[in-house]
This record gives structure tokens, C-alpha cells and sequence, in this order.
């Protein structure tokens, strides 16, 4: 069972029984309601009709023997004002739900007007009709009577009227409730017999349609699976030819793997690059303690440190991609002056001018704006001729360094390209200075994950312009 209603399409099946099931059930029961209501009103507007039939007969002064009470299936009684059954239908056995329960008229003393005056005034006590006037309110009740052997319910419907010689009388008249209960009868087998059939019509239909709605996410899941047992990331699901959130689910699918597949073979080329990177300076550093234990006095000690120094600057460019790349944020984003800091990384370089006037507050983490700058500075360095100039101003709502030398500059083809890892345009001069292509990688992960960037075009003078654009703090 828990397997069964396990699956989208059975929990979407049984819902949408579940839904219909209510609203049949809901709308069946207004139904019945409804017509109930309307053939009893219908009931009780005939038995209405015959007593102000017969209250208009007395009223006319007819006496209860001129009453035409014969009606079979029309039960009538007539009471006068102390409750006495004076008229009733012919062969009236059993009545239930008028005034009395009494079937068998009984003689009743006239009222003539030369009676008793506390009768008279008892008599207008307890009406407000004037003689010879029939009450306009209905008073209506339900119940039963038996007319030659014959049983049934009623709606019965109850009028008043005075009379000159017969006093206050009330007139009770039935209407048959057989065809209310018949119709109410037959609806309602109807429903019984309609309603599950029409359920299994529903879930029937709706087990089909979703099944062929879920077919292609059924494609997309076995192909996801193809694709999980092969590790092949270029397979891609496919996509329905519908614009529906299926089609869309299977579109973002592929992008998802498309981005995979490339974060993938970004990963492969980064261990490759590195695992080379890594082994020119571990290779020299070996080679030089491997001849200096067989000839001590040919130990090259300045170029093993300086073989080590490479390899732990390295090692920690490394170490802060692999942090960048799992979406480390700065710790701690502190308020700095950005002037202050493109001033303290250019004291001491030679050639190296600094143009920043005002203070410029960013929020970020000061180790690693330092270490975009220290990039920017080392690369302007080994590519300018005599100079580089460093700007810092504010622009809008950024803040804007800017790193500029008179070198050759960056061709426009190679200015995207220049800030992937381990890309150099000069492989041999980058690699004669210790560079391994990664710093303008690092330094632009760094802007990105400060909310800013960073690009390059040509300086105003001639080389190469790189500009950093972080928000104002």
C-alpha cells in the first residue's frame, strides 16, 4: 500500500477522487435539499388551496353537511373554536399533526348571537376576524393520516375564519407528500448508483493523463540515472517538445549539467595546471639538495630559497582558489580606506606613482583586497617599461582603483582570456619572474566575491589599464 500511493501519479489520482468525491457529495446533498424543499412548498401551496377552498364554503354560509369533503387522497377537518372536530373527510381513519387526532365529527352548538355574552366575549377575545372573514396567515405542519386503509404523509395546512353563526373555526387540509418522497427516492438512487461510477471515470482519466504528463520526467529521471551510473557529463536529458514546466524542468536540467560539465573539466585543468606548476619548482628544489649532498660546495643555497619561496607562494595561490571556488565569503567585512591601502602597497616599488587624493571607504576583508592590489602591482611591474601609475577615486556609488603601466599592453582578444588560471601571454618572462597565471585569476575572484569587479583596457598613455570597482561602503 505505502508503495502503491507511493508515486506522484497515484497520490494525484487519489487527490483528484478525493476532490470530485466532495464536490458530488457536496452538490448531490444541495440537490436534494433543494428539490426536497421545493415539493414540499409545492405540497403545502395545494394543500393550502383546498382549505381556503373549504374556509371560503363556510364563509359563504355553508353548513358542514353542504361541505364537499370527499376527495380520497385530501384529508380535511374542520374545529371550532373549543378544539371539537366538527367536519372531516370521508373515510378518514388516522390523522397526525393537525390540531387533533380525532376523525369523527361531533355535533356542535351554533353560535346565533342570543348565547351567552361571556361566550361572545370569549369569542372576541380570541379573534380579530370580523364574521364572514378567512384568515390570510397559513400555518403549516407535516404529518400523517390513514384514508381507506391507505397510509401516507402530508403537508398539512391550517386556516382560520370567522363565521356569523359558527363561531372561529379552523380548517385543516392535507396534500400528499408521495411525489417529494418518490422524486427525493429516486435522486438519490440515481446519485448512489451515478456517483461511483462517475468517480471511476475520474480516477480512471486522471491516472491516464498524468501517467502521459509524467512520461517525460520518467525519460529525464532514467537518463539523470544513465548519466549518474556512466559519469558521462556531456549526455544531456531530453527536453519535450511543450512549453509547459516540464519542458522548463528538462532545459534547467541541461544547464545544471552543462554547468557541471564545466565546473568539471575547470576542476581537471585547474589539479592538471597545478600538478605541472608544482613540479617545476619541487624538481629544481630536489635537483639542487640532491648536488649539494654529493658536493657540499656546490650547494646553490640563494636559488634553493628562492626555489622554496615559489613553491609556498604557490601553494597558499592554491590554497585560496580552492577557499574562492567553495564560495568563501570575507570573515569579517571591515570599513578600509582603499586610498590608504593602494598607498601602503605601492610605498617602496620603484616607478610606482599613486594618485588618490581623498579617502575611499569600501567594506571587505582587508587580506584580500591586498592581495588584489599586491597581483595588479607584481603584473604592471613585469610588464611596463618605466613606469606605473596607481589611481583611486570614487565614481557614483563605486570605488574605483585603477593599476596602469606603459608596457605593450593586453591585445583585445586576450582580455578575458588573461584572467584565467595559469594563462600567461609570456610564458618564458612569466616564468623567468616566478609567475604561474594566477594572480589576476585570484585578484578577480576576489572583486566578485566583494560585489565588484574587475577589467581591462588600454591605459590613456599607452599599456595596459586594470581597473577594480568595489561599492562604497
Amino acid at each position: 500500500m505505502r508503495r502503491l500511493f507511493g508515486s506522484v501519479r497515484s497520490r494525484a489520482t487519489l487527490a483528484a477522487t478525493l476532490v470530485v468525491a466532495v464536490a458530488l457529495v457536496a452538490a448531490g446533498t444541495a440537490v436534494l435539499l433543494s428539490l426536497r424543499s421545493n415539493l414540499i412548498g409545492q405540497a403545502g401551496t395545494e394543500a393550502e388551496r383546498s382549505a381556503r377552498t373549504v374556509a371560503a364554503d363556510l364563509s359563504g354560509g355553508k353548513t358542514y353537511e353542504q361541505l364537499s369533503l370527499d376527495d380520497d387522497d385530501r384529508p380535511v377537518q374542520v374545529v371550532d373554536e373549543k378544539g371539537t372536530l366538527v367536519a372531516a373527510s370521508e373515510d378518514l381513519e388516522r390523522i397526525s399533526g393537525t390540531g387533533t387526532g380525532a376523525v369523527r365529527p361531533q355535533a356542535s352548538t351554533p353560535t346565533d348571537g342570543t348565547g351567552d355574552e361571556d361566550a361572545d366575549e370569549d369569542a372576541d377575545d380570541d379573534s380579530s376576524l370580523e364574521p364572514g372573514e378567512i384568515d390570510e396567515k397559513t400555518v403549516f405542519t407535516n404529518g400523517s393520516a390513514t384514508i381507506d386503509q391507505h397510509s401516507a404523509d402530508y403537508r398539512f395546512a391550517a386556516v382560520q375564519l370567522e363565521t356569523d353563526k359558527l363561531g372561529l373555526l379552523t380548517v385543516y387540509a392535507g396534500a400528499p407528500l408521495s411525489a417529494e418522497q418518490s422524486a427525493v427516492g429516486t435522486a438519490t438512487t440515481v446519485m448512489l448508483i451515478g456517483f461511483p461510477l462517475l468517480l471511476a471515470v475520474v480516477a480512471g482519466v486522471t491516472w491516464l493523463v498524468t501517467r502521459r504528463a509524467l512520461r517525460p520526467v520518467e525519460g529525464i529521471r532514467s537518463e539523470m540515472a544513465a548519466i549518474t551510473a556512466s559519469e558521462d557529463l556531456a549526455r544531456r536529458v531530453p527536453v519535450p517538445d511543450t512549453h509547459d514546466e516540464v519542458a522548463r524542468l528538462a532545459r534547467t536540467t541541461n544547464e545544471t549539467l552543462v554547468a557541471l560539465e564545466t565546473s568539471v573539466e575547470r576542476q581537471r585543468r585547474f589539479v592538471a595546471d597545478a600538478s605541472h606548476e608544482l613540479r617545476s619548482p619541487i624538481a629544481s628544489l630536489r635537483t639542487q639538495l640532491e648536488v649539494g649532498a654529493a658536493h657540499p660546495e656546490l650547494l646553490d643555497v640563494a636559488g634553493a630559497v628562492e626555489d622554496t619561496v615559489r613553491l609556498q607562494r604557490l601553494a597558499a595561490d592554491l590554497l585560496l582558489l580552492a577557499r574562492l571556488d567553495a564560495g568563501e565569503r570575507p570573515a569579517a567585512a571591515a570599513r578600509l580606506d582603499l586610498a590608504a591601502l593602494a598607498r601602503e602597497e605601492a610605498a617602496g616599488r620603484a616607478g610606482v606613482g599613486v594618485e588618490a587624493p581623498d579617502a575611499v571607504e569600501v567594506a571587505g576583508s582587508r587580506g584580500q583586497l591586498e592581495r588584489v592590489l599586491t597581483n595588479l602591482l607584481d603584473n604592471a611591474a613585469r610588464h611596463a617599461r618605466s613606469a606605473v601609475t596607481v589611481t583611486v577615486r570614487r565614481e557614483g556609488e563605486w570605488a574605483v582603483a585603477g593599476v596602469a603601466d606603459d608596457g605593450n599592453g593586453v591585445p583585445e582578444g586576450d582580455r578575458e582570456r588573461i584572467f584565467e588560471r595559469f594563462v600567461r601571454l609570456d610564458d618564458a618572462r612569466s616564468r623567468d619572474d616566478g609567475g604561474a597565471g594566477l594572480g589576476l585569476a585570484i585578484a578577480r575572484d576576489v572583486a566578485v566575491r566583494h560585489g565588484g569587479t574587475l577589467t581591462v583596457r588600454d591605459a590613456p598613455a599607452g599599456g595596459a589599464l586594470f581597473e577594480l570597482r568595489l561599492p562604497l561602503a
